[in-house]
């Protein structure tokens, strides 16, 4: 959530750089946004209430600077107006700081310095932290800084400039902050999609650790103040892979791509797989966990487990987990899922894990996330950047992880494999312009609705509640997932006539049991929407999905993606960033 991003170096447009990679950042999701940059007067500060992409660069005059910082924020303390947005001064302006995350003690620090003579000018939490600064200036800037993190509880990534000092700091704990090396230039940004097109080459700032950026780069401790050394770290993807292109928005295009990231996501090091998998093997006790659609797809895998490799394992939502830390010792395991390998309840349920004693293995879309960086072992899904907040490639890549894992369990790594090679060549034909139709006469007929439904059973129940997120999270239509054994038990009470059900079939065990509970919905009157192989005389409309046998949860859920995207845009929902809601959640 938020975005943060800053330049140092030697080019005179800094402001301008910073507004563009504020603008790469916008997915995370925000309602105001701000710059701070350095000129002959001063710091100047620029915010906004709204969006940064609508921006007209040529309402703001932006002097020559070569060192500037911005922000993007989703309002958590104090509403969204241009006083809170960010950044935030000290009193006399000489200090100026951004901000991730929650200061949980700020009302604490902030009636401490009322009574030391500060006024404030905004009802944020981050405005506490310029104020704290300029009260241990006596010590010179860098030890301030140093000293002001040491008060602050809670998770954070916070940026500040002196209008005396020729350096940007940085310092995070618990919220992604990452250094770009260019030419003679620098970046600091939330995510690496912000800088691609001028830096590949990244050092990862660690908890609880600082940088001064001048000239070079310095990474300390917060805590002891020792020194630290980084190593550069070059990513694989590039500028052109973070773009839209010829595409209307990141979701279709992210959809698209389904047919080759999941082919990429299963090319992985046979050792490697089979490493994950001897440590699944002789585990005492597996723990799936993962927040959100992760947490959807660590469901599926329990019971793909289950089919596939005869194995017990512990689907748990990510903020759930501290409660399970009783079942957790020395010999458990726990695989951690997520997409950013930043999702905040995850990186604490990892937390718990550790100090149980427990061996923590990720599966991340993202080499280097603090995610990546914490687990004993970790396998990366090689998505590519996703930057729809509605996750979909990311989605079907861990599926195809986790099946793979599976098979792998029992020594069938060729045959899982194999089947997931088909799938994706499946998928390849399945995803053209006349399927894509069909689903948007689908739309048509449905965007009216304001309630939904959906059912599956086994592995396909997991993507009934997946879909139900879908098509909350872009289309804003109440859709809800239910087992469909359990319609009679209460969900069937909501059907009306003309009530839109989605069934999930595979073309598996479970086929006759949720076409029977399709027929129980259409007999009180319910519109069933089949998403199978095969037609069946009780669906209404019917969304042809290949037979994939145990990849049929891949399959099944990307036709419900592209339905929820037709009815975002139908409906002139912006898709890529639905309200309220961004793509990583990197505070509770």
């Amino acid at each position: 959530m938020c975005g943060i991003f800053a330049y140092k170096g030697k080019r005179e447009n800094a402001s301008e750089i910073v507004i563009e990679g504020l603008k790469h950042l916008e997915y995370r999701g925000y309602d105001s946004w701000g710059i701070a940059y350095k000129s002959k007067a001063g710091i100047v500060v620029e915010k906004r209430v709204g969006k940064i992409g609508e921006l007209d660069l040529n309402t703001i005059q932006l002097p020559t600077s070569n060192t500037a910082m911005g922000h993007s924020r989703w309002a958590t303390h104090g509403t969204v107006t241009e006083e809170n947005a960010h950044p935030h001064f000290n009193e006399d302006q000489s200090i100026v700081v951004v901000h991730n995350g929650i200061v949980e003690n700020f009302q604490e620090l902030k009636n401490k310095l009322i009574k030391n003579g500060h006024t404030f000018k905004s009802e944020t939490d981050t405005e506490v932290i310029a104020h704290l600064i300029e009260d241990y200036m006596e010590v010179g800037f860098e030890n301030a800084f140093k000293q002001a993190l040491k008060e602050l509880k809670g998770r954070f990534a916070i940026l500040a400039m002196h209008r005396d000092e020729d350096k940007l700091m940085a310092a995070r704990r618990g919220s992604p902050l990452i250094v770009g090396k260019g030419k003679s230039e620098y970046f600091i940004a939330s995510d690496i999609p912000a800088f691609l097109e001028y830096s590949r080459e990244v050092m990862y700032i660690d908890d609880n650790q600082m940088v001064v950026l001048n000239d070079t780069p310095k990474f300390y401790n917060i805590e002891t103040g020792e020194k630290i050394t980084k190593r550069i770290v070059e990513i694989g993807w590039n500028a052109e892979m973070a773009e839209k292109g010829e595409h209307p928005h990141f979701m279709i295009k992210e959809i698209k791509e389904q047919k080759d990231t999941i082919a990429r996501a299963i090319n992985q090091n046979e050792k490697d797989i089979m490493k994950v998998a001897n440590e699944i093997n002789n585990a005492f006790g597996t723990y799936l966990i993962g927040c959100g659609t992760a947490g959807k797809v660590c469901l599926a895998a329990s019971y793909a487990f289950s089919e596939i490799a005869k194995k017990h394992v512990n689907p748990v939502v990510g903020s759930e987990f501290p409660s399970y830390k009783h079942f957790i010792k020395k010999g458990s395991l726990v695989i951690a899922v997520s997409q950013s390998g930043e999702t905040a309840d995850t990186l604490e349920a990892i937390e718990v894990a550790k100090q149980k004693g427990a061996k923590v293995i990720s599966i991340v879309n993202v080499e280097g996330s603090t995610m990546d960086r914490e687990s004993d072992f970790s396998i990366n899904i090689k998505a590519g950047p996703e930057k729809a907040v509605a996750s979909t490639k990311a989605t079907t890549a861990q599926l195809a992880i986790l099946t793979l894992l599976a098979y792998a369990c029992v020594d069938r790594l060729k045959e899982g494999r194999k089947l997931l090679i088909e799938t994706a060549s499946k998928i390849n034909d399945m995803l053209n312009p006349r399927y894509e139709q069909h689903i948007e006469k689908l739309a048509e007929k449905l965007r009216g609705h304001e309630s939904m439904y959906v059912i599956g059973r086994a592995m396909n129940y997991a993507m009934a509640l997946e879909s139900a997120i879908k098509l909350q999270e872009v289309s804003y239509i109440h859709a809800e997932g239910f087992a469909g054994g359990e319609l009679k038990h209460g969900p069937i009470a909501l059907i009306s006539k003309g009530t839109p059900c989605i069934a999930l079939v595979a073309n598996d065990e479970t086929k006759q049991d949720i076409l029977s509970n399709a027929i129980e919905i259409k007999s009180r009157g319910g519109y069933i929407i089949g998403v199978s192989p095969e037609n069946h005389e009780i669906f209404d409309y019917w969304l042809r999905v290949p037979d994939a046998g145990n990849a049929s949860p891949i399959v099944n859920i990307i036709p419900v993606q592209i339905l929820a995207y037709k009815l975002a845009v139908m409906k002139q929902n912006n898709p890529d960033m639905p309200r309220n809601l961004a793509k990583s959640v990197t505070v509770k």
